[in-house]
Parts: C-alpha cells; structure tokens; sequence
C-alpha cells in the first residue's frame, strides 16, 4: 500500500455549514515513525479531505484502524458520504501499481431535538 486518500462529505452541508472532521487515532508503524496524515478542504469539491501517505513499514502488513470523527454542520445532516482511493504496488521490479476506487454512503443519526 502505497497512500490512502478519504473526502468525507455531506450532502445537506456542502452549500451552508460544512461538517468537521477530525482524526483521534492515526495508523501507526511498529518500528517507523508514524506516516503522514493530512487534512485539507478541496477546492472545487466539497468535504474534507484526509490523506495518509508515507506508510513505510505499514505498506506491506495489515494497517490500524483510522478512527473518525464527523459533526454535522446542521442539525438535519442525515447522509455521510466517504469516497476512497487507495493506491497499492504491485511490488516486485516488473509489477505494476494499482488504484481502488471506492464509495461509501451511510445514514447519519439525526440530531435527538427533531
């Protein structure tokens, strides 16, 4: 595995009050420094961006869970959308790199006031 990128949005948010994201707990290496871990905001598409690159030695074992912290910006927020794109080596000096493309859309609670 070479970088994971994640644009967490939603939906009801992308016009008014965007969604916070936070990240509690990052990968996490057992010998090297930890990767890098970026969030940014896109500038033509809406959401967060959280991108993880530098895997070192997690490029070839199975990596810790990104845990994730969403708030809605508004109370009637119901759908997170997380779209993903991971990029893989195929390793080896005539294998070919890889990209998984992916979505994922999930209802989000509503606020316990409505």
């Amino acid at each position: 595995m070479e970088s994971i990128k994640l644009r967490l949005w939603m939906p009801e948010t992308t016009t008014e009050s965007p969604a916070e994201v936070a990240v509690v707990s990052p990968v996490e290496g057992d010998s090297s420094p930890p990767p890098s871990v970026s969030l940014s905001t896109p500038s033509r598409k809406p959401g967060t961006v959280i991108e993880v690159t530098d895997l070192d030695d997690l490029a070839d074992e199975t990596i810790s869970t990104l845990n994730l912290i969403v708030v809605p910006g508004l109370d009637t927020a119901t759908d997170l959308n997380i779209d993903v794109t991971i990029d893989l080596s195929g390793g080896g000096v005539f294998s070919s790199g890889y990209t998984l493309d992916g979505e994922l859309r999930l209802a989000y609670p509503e606020s316990p006031d409505q």
